[in-house]
């Protein structure tokens, strides 16, 4: 039935040969199953060999990879995209198609092969380009990189991660978006994960969310074959996987043979996954890694090319010609264009109902065609806070609050939440004050729990989904906890807003364990990440707008716990530069002696500071340094105009002065951990007090003596 979006799927007569066997965890009705003709059996051997064949061919040419997967996982492959998926690979992005992620990412030979044979632009050249330099088929799967990849995986853990919230974001917008009769988002999120994932951290983290969430739209594959690179899952994997995630609250279902090319008890598995609206669901598919190779059921399958003469052996064994290259049957071809044919038909169905919704709706067809588009609503930048001198002075986790005030209910594409930490991040405002849950997907605030590096997963798997902005929330420290997820923030491009609060010594009285020193120095360290640590309230506003009108990286928003007066000079334009002339040396400017470069909290120290030197006779101008990766996209003109030639730079920052070699001659920040004591006392205790900044600058004028060298680099 193609009109309901259904694949067309013959049915058999149920018998008792290949009997069926579901966990005792199983809620809602099974399906039915389907027994194939011998017909179809063999049509179903001659692709699912051929993807195994030329999967460990791709891996062969490259002498590099994983095939043991691919080979193992080929039967999942093939009843997900030869039957089960809708996808149009004309158009990878169609908002209508099913969402696949390969969380095993190193079976990637697996994803590559699939999108050859249903049309995606991987042509065979690129198949043989395997982990070559500028190819399309990276050594493991990456989103901007390949069409037809959602999400970038590898690392494990994190696919299954993005796919929790691919799901969100899907029952999110459905509610928001969809009519009667017109199911705009209804889409499916599959999985192929392995045992790696699933001892992964972080997979535990969402997947507990996700049991919480009943994402019933959830169906992961694992790859159950007992393997990992060590050997055995008996050295160091032995829980019940199965029970855990029936205490997870997620539909668990067994499928005993994985290798058979008679899918009818993996097809049955996935129509009765299908069935069940209330749960995600985990389909254990034992399987053999290395299916009929030489090192099949090894460690050894998994990480090394298995031979030219293994392959020409698996080939005999599968009745393919040894002598013939990554050879796709007509037959095969012939098949995977036909569900590519049915899915066009879908894909057009799709499309006519879309046009008689935008006639129907049109506000709302215009709403979704904005956000989809990542268009911000027009104007937003004037609701943003703006302060004087003279405004009430507060922590910038505060004025953080402030801007989520206004631009929550403004934005309605801004979802999130924080790891536990909702009353200290300040996260949750007027206009996300509901909750989502399983019973309220139109909700906009996400209760992560303490799962900090789950929270980051899920939400690249949001931004992944298209139509929505996500947020997270922690504390700064506990960024370390998340990092594995932001680096693929960066990697992937995804547009996640990290608001991370407590952000230096000044956390005061919870100590070092709670006081970040090196953690903004690792952020700013990873390609591709804007991190921005505002000193006011017209930076804080900067820092959203900056962020919110970045698409292609994650930005790390770091916030006080202590308050910060509002600063005169203080632009939100200044924070779009990276650093800026807060305030200019109060005596001529031919005679600048020295410059005071902050972040944050300490920006008001410098000037203090400034204020002080004023008196001493050194004319000191100070810079406002919110963000690094801002000021590295400024031309070499305007750096040398913000730190002239010849005058020395003092850095202020209350944390590690890793990083700030680059932009100043000497630094004065943490080079060991806090302490405990309040945030005050500790300041002092550390030396972040006016009269101790003047002490050292004073020096550092006298030893330069005008001639400091400049830190402006040529543009190359």
């Amino acid at each position: 039935n193609t009109a309901s979006g259904l694949m067309v799927i013959r049915v058999f007569r149920f018998t008792k040969t290949h009997r069926f066997s579901f966990s005792n965890s199983m809620s809602g009705p099974a399906a039915k199953r389907q027994k194939m003709s011998a017909d179809d059996v063999k049509l179903a051997d001659r692709c699912i060999n051929t993807i195994r064949i030329v999967s460990a061919e791709t891996v062969q040419g490259a002498k590099s990879g994983h095939p043991g997967a691919p080979m193992g996982c080929a039967p999942m492959a093939h009843l997900l995209f030869g039957e089960t998926m809708n996808y149009n690979p004309t158009d990878p992005k169609w908002s209508g198609r099913d969402r696949f992620v390969l969380s095993n990412g190193h079976a990637c030979a697996l994803q590559y092969t699939m999108l050859h044979l249903t049309g995606y632009g991987v042509a065979m050249s690129d198949l043989k380009q395997f982990r070559q330099v500028g190819s399309i088929t990276p050594g493991h799967p990456e989103n901007h990189v390949t069409p037809g990849v959602e999400v970038s995986t590898g690392p494990l853990g994190q696919g299954i991660s993005n796919a929790v919230g691919l799901a969100i974001a899907e029952t999110h917008l459905a509610t928001r978006f969809n009519k009667p009769d017109y199911p705009i988002f209804d889409n499916f999120t599959y999985v192929i994960c392995g045992d790696g994932c699933l001892q992964e951290g972080v997979s535990s983290e969402a997947c507990s969310l996700a049991g919480t969430l009943g994402l019933g739209k959830l169906i992961v594959l694992y790859d159950d074959n007992n393997i990992t690179i060590d050997g055995s899952t008996e050295l160091s994997f032995t829980e019940d996987v199965m029970k855990r995630y029936e205490a997870y609250g997620w539909h668990t279902q067994k499928v005993t043979d994985g290798n058979t090319s008679d899918v009818s008890d993996l097809r049955a598995a996935v129509l009765a996954a299908q069935k069940v609206t209330d749960k995600p669901s985990i389909i254990a598919v034992k399987t053999i890694i290395g299916y009929k190779a030489k090192v099949q059921g090894t460690g050894k399958a998994h990480g090394a090319p298995i031979g030219d003469e293994d392959i020409a052996n698996v080939k005999k064994i599968f009745g393919f010609n040894p002598e013939e290259h990554f050879h796709i049957p007509s037959e095969v071809s012939e098949y995977y264009t036909k569900k590519a044919e049915a899915n066009k038909t879908k894909y057009e169905a799709y499309n006519a109902m879309v046009a008689k919704y935008k006639a129907a709706f049109p506000a709302e067809a215009a709403e979704l065609e904005r956000a989809l588009a990542g268009k911000l609503p027009e104007g937003y930048e004037k609701l943003l806070p703006t302060y004087t001198k003279d405004s009430p002075t507060m922590a910038t986790r505060k004025y953080s609050q402030k801007v989520l005030e206004k631009l929550v209910p403004a934005i309605p594409e801004l979802i999130g939440g924080s790891a536990d930490l909702t009353p200290s991040n300040l996260t949750k405002v007027d206009g996300n004050s509901l909750d989502y849950s399983k019973t309220n997907r139109d909700g906009r605030y996400l209760r992560f729990g303490v799962r900090e590096h789950g929270m980051a997963a899920v939400c690249n798997g949001i931004a992944a989904y298209g139509g929505l902005i996500p947020f997270a929330s922690t504390f700064l420290t506990f960024a370390g906890y998340a990092q594995g997820a932001i680096r693929l923030s960066a990697l992937s491009h995804r547009q996640v807003l990290y608001i991370m609060t407590h952000d230096s010594i000044g956390v005061g009285e919870d100590g070092p364990t709670h006081q970040p020193i090196e953690t903004l120095a690792m952020l700013r360290a990873t390609p591709n990440t804007i991190v921005i640590r505002p000193a006011d309230g017209n930076e804080t506003s900067g820092a959203y707008k900056l962020a919110l009108e970045n698409t292609t990286a994650p930005t790390i928003m770091s916030f006080s716990r202590q308050n910060c007066v509002n600063l005169e000079g203080s632009s939100i334009e200044g924070v779009a530069k990276g650093a800026y002339i807060l305030q200019e040396a109060q005596g001529e400017k031919a005679f600048l002696q020295l410059v005071l470069c902050a972040s944050g909290s300490e920006v008001q120290l410098a000037v203090e500071a400034a204020q002080l030197l004023h008196k001493k006779g050194i004319n000191t101008r100070v810079v406002s340094f919110p963000c690094f990766e801002a000021y590295e996209k400024q031309s070499a003109a305007y750096k040398a105009e913000v730190f002239p030639a010849g005058v020395p730079v003092v850095s202020i920052e209350a944390l590690t002065t890793f990083g700030w070699e680059k932009y100043s001659h000497v630094q004065i920040g943490m080079t060991s951990f806090g302490a405990s004591g309040p945030g005050g006392k500790l300041m002092k205790h550390f030396g972040f007090e006016a009269d101790k900044v003047v002490e050292k600058c004073q020096k550092v004028v006298t030893f330069y003596k005008g001639q400091a060298p400049s830190f402006v680099k040529p543009e190359l």
